[in-house]
């Protein structure tokens, strides 16, 4: 035990914490109805956190086909046993919880792609398009039920991963090219008229302000209510008199925003920014090719889903539903991020002990 809290990664676990302690305060004062669900979701993730940042990471490598099957089967389920709620089927009923597999699969879907690339030392045309292949099942699963917003999270982590292989540039700006020309296929056959109200919404908010450009304007209106210090939590006239839908979950940046300011915004991106540059410094660490792997899955996740949200609050981009990764309320959201975490905190803790069990060898020597 001694030799884990010495090796265990406390900046990291540190920026996580601050995190989550701000999430449990904006959602005290947002939505004090769920607030002791919200406090069940944190202390089950914190558990969950520390059996993952006990567990060898290297057993995953080995489940990886095994982990890919049971996603798949996972994904499935909505279909099966599902109900339709707001248009989508995305929830399944399990007692008194409701589970998102499309939520509670990423951390899985990047083991076991870092598994799958980790495995063929060398990248190539080949493995890329396997790759994809392999991808397009749980994409489209996610992508039908229907789930834009975390299907194109997934899609982003997959590439991260792709892109720290070595893979060549020129098949990478070919995939992009492709992805663009396809575009107005997929806008008129894969997308649902709400995305694409969406869009529309997005491109010209003020021409709908009480309908498609309602949730974008209600947003904005919201973070530059903040101003500087913040109205002080509880004061918000746009979060709390629920001009702003969703207030505690797709658009909790700007509750955060107009409660905190933009003083409290920058200490926000600055938390989430350690908690990245903690990722992205143990991916770079050598001495595993899976583990390296699957942190820049990871980081490309939490990259992705902070970026898009934070960028749809601002309205910068459509409006998706994509959480903010530890401070949007919600169990699902919140577990899947703490079991990636906590695999992350166990491949540190096994290089630093490598390191420190290398350095007492060559005192001994």
């Amino acid at each position: 035990m001694k030799q884990f809290l010495v090796n265990f990664d406390w900046i990291c676990f540190l920026a996580i914490l601050a995190l989550t302690i701000f999430s449990l305060v904006l959602n005290y004062f947002l939505v004090p109805e769920f607030f002791s669900q919200q406090i069940f979701y944190v202390f089950l993730g914190l558990v969950i956190f520390l059996i993952f940042s006990r567990i060898d990471f290297r057993i995953w490598e080995r489940l990886g086909t095994l982990v890919y099957l049971g996603s798949i089967a996972f994904l499935l389920t909505p279909f099966a046993f599902g109900s339709i709620t707001r248009g989508s089927l995305r929830w399944i009923k399990v007692g008194p919880f409701t589970l998102q597999p499309s939520e509670l699969t990423k951390p899985f879907l990047i083991i076991f792609f870092a598994s799958f690339f980790s495995s063929r030392k060398e990248s190539s045309f080949r493995t890329a398009f396997l790759g994809f292949f392999l991808l397009l099942v749980p994409l489209f699963l996610v992508f039908f039920q229907p789930d834009l917003g975390s299907s194109l999270v997934i899609a982003i982590s997959w590439l991260g991963i792709l892109i720290s292989t070595g893979v060549s540039l020129k098949l990478i700006i070919a995939g992009f090219f492709t992805l663009i020309v396809s575009f107005p296929l997929i806008w008129r056959f894969f997308l649902k008229e709400y995305q694409r109200q969406r869009v529309w919404g997005f491109l010209n908010a003020r021409a709908d302000a009480l309908g498609k450009g309602y949730n974008l304007i209600q947003s904005i209106i919201a973070i530059g209510g903040g101003q500087f210090f913040g109205r002080g939590l509880g004061r918000g006239t746009q979060s709390y008199l629920r001009f702003l839908p969703e207030r505690h979950t797709d658009f909790i940046f700007a509750s955060f925003a107009e409660d905190f300011g933009f003083l409290g915004v920058v200490i926000l991106i600055l938390f989430l920014g350690i908690l990245l540059w903690r990722v992205l410094h143990t991916a770079q660490k050598k001495g595993d090719y899976f583990a390296s792997l699957f942190c820049f899955g990871v980081f490309s996740l939490i990259f992705s889903q902070s970026f898009i949200n934070i960028g749809m609050n601002l309205g910068l981009l459509p409006v998706t539903g994509i959480p903010l990764p530890l401070l949007s309320y919600g169990g699902n959201s919140f577990l899947a991020t703490m079991i990636m975490l906590g695999i992350l905190e166990n491949i540190c803790y096994n290089m630093r002990s490598r390191l420190s069990s290398s350095s007492q060898w060559g005192n001994a020597a």
